[in-house]
């Protein structure tokens, strides 16, 4: 089986004993700030190993709980996969208690369990009423069922009756994703000396290994895993869910903050515009207005920006969704699905949080249709939406596709799979679907010009193309005709492209006084008039001439000896035939003039046309058979 890496978080309201339980459960005091013993309170994010076997490998965040470092705790919890609610039986639910109810529920996080903490400083009766109490407070959150653990950490109580339940629920819990691209929040920074900078977090998804080139992003600065540990272990990779510590090559502590994220691949957005679905808060302490400034809190990063709405301009309360935009005063790194905490600068509280709909955001009109554009994009399934970005771009690589529908690459991998997708040149997508419309258009633009030109072989193909690359990209074009062309739907002679059954003919009106024309010519044998003669002799119009003339050209019935002449086709071949029966090798022109009897008027063109069709060659004053 294949090992699978988690990390659970402790949260709940100051001083209700996270870190003594983080303690109890993993022998790591995870404060460690000298100012945080001073203080006796979480400042920064604290981490340890709580379990490991064949099977799973479970770390612990500790979060801060105080109000001031609330920062910090949503930077903890977006990366985790269950929550240990911290809650103590002498004080029960807390502000910070609730407040991190809220977040957690807007970050999508569902599996939890209830610790009520320090027991041992209150009676059996009263542990009952704060059961009741926080039975009452967690109704209708995502911790509703959660089972319930009563804990002293001192005494170790109830500790290893949560560590086994951590476990069990683990167990029966997906990982994140480790196949798609890697992706980590960074939430420290700091320098080891003798080794350089470091970066640590959590894995939000993919894997990392010793040596792999990798990106700081949104900076775009290149980077190099020259080392990787885990739980101060060195490791040759890290995975999805797992907390690791990157040494980096090729940047400095400087040029790095909590926020940026490490990544390995070019198909992450980075984007100051973002639609959203949001959340908001029970209660609203105030009005959330159209444009108000908002703090983002999406991974480790801080940003702040404005809050759009495209079918409000206030929000005093409201139990559903609510699809806007945010419109941010720095760049982020972020995709389709990622969660967020939204906060009101001042006065400083949380007023809700969602998930992105669309990094890749663009300024939109006020009104329903914006609304009906956003709820499509809501509910799209990653075919839908992969789809929807091909009907749009008509042809698009699979970085392209990963940028424009923010889907992991392994699920757009495995999508593209589907008969409706069209791969070619060996690297662009398109649908099925629009293959067929360009066929289908292509067919109906030749039919009409085989009606209209009959003489011609086929469309000139940069013509045929001309008005189609307005909509189609030209490469694709070529697809579907060189396809086309394999599949027995079009045939291509030089530049020329048409039906595959298309047969170059006269028209029917015009069928008899060609024939009548050809006949004079055939007539004349090699005392031939003017060409053009025998147009205007046979009644054919000048707009016809030219397109006819080409036709019965390839056709082989005349052949043009200069741009006046022209023997008929059979007369042209039979007087090759006797001048090379009656010289040998090579001959000159008088020789040539005694065996056909033409006069230099005739003779000339003659032989250049012999020469332009590579079957005999000039040297000096002879002509070489060939």
């Amino acid at each position: 089986m294949e090992k699978r890496y988690f990390t659970i978080g402790m949260a709940g309201h100051i001083d209700h004993g996270k870190t003594s339980l983080t303690k109890a459960l993993t022998n790591v005091d995870t404060d460690r700030l000298k100012e945080e013993k001073e203080r006796q309170i979480s400042i920064e994010l604290g981490f340890a190993p709580l379990y490991e076997d064949a099977e799973l490998q479970i770390s612990v965040i500790d979060v801060p709980g105080h109000e001031r470092f609330i920062r910090q705790m949503i930077a903890g919890v977006a990366g985790i996969d269950l929550v240990v609610l911290v809650v103590a039986a002498d004080e029960g639910v807390m502000p910070q208690t609730r407040e991190h109810l809220e977040i957690l529920k807007f970050l999508g996080i569902k599996n939890g369990i209830v610790a009520i903490t320090k027991i041992d400083r209150v009676d059996e009766e009263f542990i009952e009423l704060v059961k009741d109490d926080i039975l009452g407070e967690l109704d209708g959150t995502v911790f509703g069922d959660a089972p319930f653990v009563l804990i002293d950490s001192l005494s170790k109580k109830g500790i290893e009756e949560i560590k086994q339940l951590i476990i069990k629920t683990l167990k029966e819990q997906e990982m994140r994703d480790a196949k798609g691209a890697f992706r980590l929040p960074i939430d420290q920074v700091f320098t080891v000396k003798g080794q350089g900078t470091v970066v640590r977090g959590t894995v939000y998804e993919g894997t990392v290994e010793e040596g792999q080139m990798l990106k700081i992003m949104p900076k775009g600065l290149e980077v190099r895993a020259r080392q990787i540990q885990v739980h101060h272990q060195p490791s040759a990779k890290a995975y999805a869910g797992q907390r690791a510590a990157i040494n980096l090559s090729g940047v400095s502590k400087e040029d790095l903050e909590r926020g940026d994220v490490v990544v390995s691949s070019e198909h992450f957005i980075v984007t100051k515009i973002i639609d959203v679905a949001i959340r908001v808060v029970d209660e609203l302490e105030h009005l959330i207005k159209q444009r108000m400034p908002v703090k983002l809190h999406i991974g480790t990063t801080e940003v702040m920006g404005r809050i759009v709405f495209f079918d409000r301009n206030e929000v005093k309360a409201e139990n559903g969704e609510i699809l806007c935009q945010l419109r941010l005063e720095e760049e982020i790194l972020t995709k389709r699905g990622d969660r967020f905490i939204l906060r009101r600068p001042s006065p400083q509280e949380t007023i809700g949080g969602g998930w992105v709909i669309d990094p890749r955001g663009d300024k939109y009109r006020f009104g329903n249709q914006t609304i009906e554009e956003l709820e499509k994009k809501k509910v799209g399934s990653p075919k839908e939406r992969i789809t929807a970005a091909l009907l749009e771009a008509k042809s698009l690589s699979l970085d392209e596709l990963i940028k424009r529908t923010a889907i992991d690459e392994a699920v757009i991998a495995d999508q593209l799979l589907d008969g409706e997708f069209v791969l070619y040149n060996g690297k662009e997508y398109t649908l099925r679907v629009i293959i067929d419309s360009i066929e289908e258009d292509l067919i109906d633009r030749l039919q009409e010009f085989h009606l209209q030109h009959s003489l011609k072989a086929g469309v000139n193909k940069a013509e045929l193309l001309q008005t189609m690359q307005k909509k189609f990209p030209k490469n694709l074009l070529d697809y579907v005709i060189e396809n086309g062309i394999a599949n027995q739907v079009f045939k291509r002679k030089g530049q020329f492209v048409s039906l595959a059954e298309f047969i170059p003919h006269v028209p029917k009106s015009w069928a008899k006084r060609t024939e009548n024309m050809l006949a004079d010519l055939k007539k004349d044998d090699l005392k031939v008039r003017y060409l053009k003669d025998y147009f205007t002799a046979a009644g054919i119009p000048d707009q016809l001439e030219m397109d006819l003339r080409r036709f019965l050209e390839d056709q082989g019935l005349i052949v043009m000896l200069d741009d006046q002449f022209a023997y008929f086709g059979d007369v042209f071949n039979e007087t090759v035939t006797k001048l090379r029966g009656n010289t040998g090798s090579e001959f000159e022109v008088g020789e040539a003039k005694d065996i056909l009897g033409l006069s230099r008027k005739y003779m000339i063109p003659f032989l250049e046309r012999l020469d332009a069709k590579g079957l005999t060659k000039r040297v000096e004053n002879k002509r070489v058979w060939q």
